[in-house]
């Protein structure tokens, strides 16, 4: 396995991580007070494509490799997490569906203003009775003609409030289970289409969530997105695939914490000595230390294994399962070093370790991995 970047992708991290110093951090309180990351960031953000990670050259973006997108998201990773969303669910979720799973026409259409950063996606799968069991979707989609009628309703979307582009479940066939589930890629000023109020958080300030409802929403049939009755074949690979970029920009943060914590341990003097100089200090460091660098190899490992084309069902799910776990295990220790500083407002170690919490959970939870990790094995020992 060769990890490796070219000398291009080692420039762009310099220039990410230069961006991050002079143009996001300064503004990082500022988003989290206020909830908003301003205009100008996004522009900027766009600007240096940020938001074409993930679509081919030939729609307009940068095409990067998995292993070359982790690298990045991993830059990103180091400073606030509602800004690294917005992204992160773009490249991600939000455009992978229509990378993967849509025809030429749907390519050329869509890719270039998302690439662009003009159109922003989204991915619109759970529902009130149907989180961890997506099968159980109740939103349907009815074929009238040259169309399908939509009803129901998504919550807890990320990038809902400002997004264009939906990648969105619907069960065209009642009888067929989790095969009657289709994909339909959905504009948002499709007639019918309504975005609900944004939802207050306890962290990841700066990105949004909202219900989405559709209320007999007219879709026009070419926007069925790949084949009809794939849609949850489809949502487990789309959810699959990016889980490595979510674990890099864990693992980004995490990084953030150890060298903010290793900084404060080694100036911050108790009974007469920097308080690194306590064993106990010491241990807490080396423990975040092992676990950030077996996360790094592990994010990496996955990267390459799918950029070979390996199935990577199974690692990916350890990846999203153990990254998560890192993050919140690294950030609760970064806040008992820093004691009572850990734990005021003023400061981002109280900010990441709000921000960590929400990784065990969304884009599926840790007790949802670990089912999969378990069905994966039993398939590999039944043979």
């Amino acid at each position: 396995m060769d990890f490796s970047l070219p000398d291009e992708l080692h420039k762009m991290k310099d220039m990410i991580r230069d961006f991050i110093q002079h143009e996001v951090e300064p503004l990082a309180m500022q988003i989290e007070e206020e909830n908003q990351v301003p205009d100008t960031l996004l522009q900027k953000s766009k600007e240096l494509g940020l938001f074409g990670l993930s679509i081919p050259e030939e729609y307009g973006g940068m095409g990067l490799s998995m292993v070359g997108k982790c690298a990045l998201f991993e830059e990103l990773g180091q400073t606030i997490n509602g800004y690294t969303t917005i992204l992160g669910a773009h490249n991600g979720i939000g455009s992978v569906g229509i990378v993967e799973f849509a025809n030429e026409e749907q390519k050329h259409r869509y890719l270039p203003n998302m690439a662009s950063g003009k159109w922003l996606g989204a991915f619109a799968l759970t529902e009130p009775q149907a989180g961890s069991n997506a099968a159980a979707i109740a939103t349907t989609a009815v074929k009238e003609g040259d169309h399908y009628r939509v009803h129901g309703q998504k919550i807890y979307i990320t990038n809902a409030p400002y997004a264009y582009v939906f990648t969105v479940m619907a069960v065209t066939d009642p009888s067929m289970g989790a095969k009657g589930i289709t994909s339909f890629i959905v504009e948002r000023d499709f007639p019918g289409f309504h975005v609900g109020s944004i939802e207050k958080k306890m962290g990841l300030h700066g990105s949004h969530t909202a219900q989405l409802y559709f209320e007999d929403m007219i879709v026009p049939e070419e926007n069925v997105l790949g084949a009809v009755g794939a849609g949850y074949v489809n949502a487990l690979k789309i959810l699959a695939n990016g889980r490595a970029g979510l674990a890099a920009r864990a693992l980004g943060s995490c990084q953030y914490l150890l060298d903010q914590t290793t900084t404060f341990a080694l100036q911050r003097e108790q009974f007469g000595q920097p308080i690194f100089e306590q064993q106990i200090i010491q241990h807490y460091l080396a423990d975040m230390a092992v676990e950030i660098e077996s996360l790094r190899w592990m994010t990496y490992r996955v990267a390459w294994m799918t950029d070979q084309g390996f199935n990577v069902i199974k690692e990916a799910a350890m990846l999203k399962l153990y990254g998560s776990e890192v993050y919140n295990r690294v950030a609760d220790k970064a806040v008992q070093i820093h004691g009572g500083v850990g734990y005021i407002a003023d400061y981002p170690i109280e900010r990441f370790y709000r921000d960590a919490r929400i990784t065990r959970i969304y884009e599926g939870t840790s007790e949802i991995q670990k089912n999969i990790i378990a069905a994966q094995l039993r398939k590999e020992y039944s043979k």
